[in-house]
């Protein structure tokens, strides 16, 4: 049996299932990921050291039988909750460090919104948010 996650361990399994939806952890999402984890106060008791032994438990919980209904079940039990809708701030980071949205992106977004239970209006509030901190300049 495995441990419970820490707060900070489900977020970041919220960001790497992101990353990982597209089977492809490009770049741009893991730079995006390294940056959160080093500058939010969420993960300020957080040894980022760890990242990648946190990132690489998250790739093989998505890999069991449970697959992401596990992991989400995980992050539910291990979030209090005023960091719910954080959760979904960093999955919807993620999804928009490289600019372009994917089909299976969008979905996954859906699964988490609804599974973490994060009010469709607040959700909204904060995929604009991000929107608006991604905007290049032309576009």
């Amino acid at each position: 049996m495995t441990s419970p996650l820490s707060p900070e361990e489900a977020l970041i399994y919220i960001m790497v299932t992101m990353s990982a939806v597209d089977r492809d952890m490009n770049d741009a999402e893991l730079k995006k990921i390294g940056n959160i984890v080093q500058k939010l106060p969420v993960f300020e008791n957080y040894d980022t050291d760890r990242l990648v032994e946190t990132s690489s438990a998250c790739g093989r919980a998505l890999r069991k039988d449970e697959g992401l209904n596990g992991v989400l079940e995980s992050v539910k039990q291990a979030l209090p909750p005023h960091l719910v809708e954080t959760a979904y701030a960093l999955a919807v980071e993620v999804a928009a460090a490289d600019l372009s949205l994917q089909k299976e992106e969008l979905r996954l977004l859906q699964i988490f919104r609804v599974g973490l239970g994060v009010d469709l209006l607040n959700a909204a509030a904060i995929e604009r948010g991000a929107h608006a901190r991604h905007a290049v300049l032309g576009k």
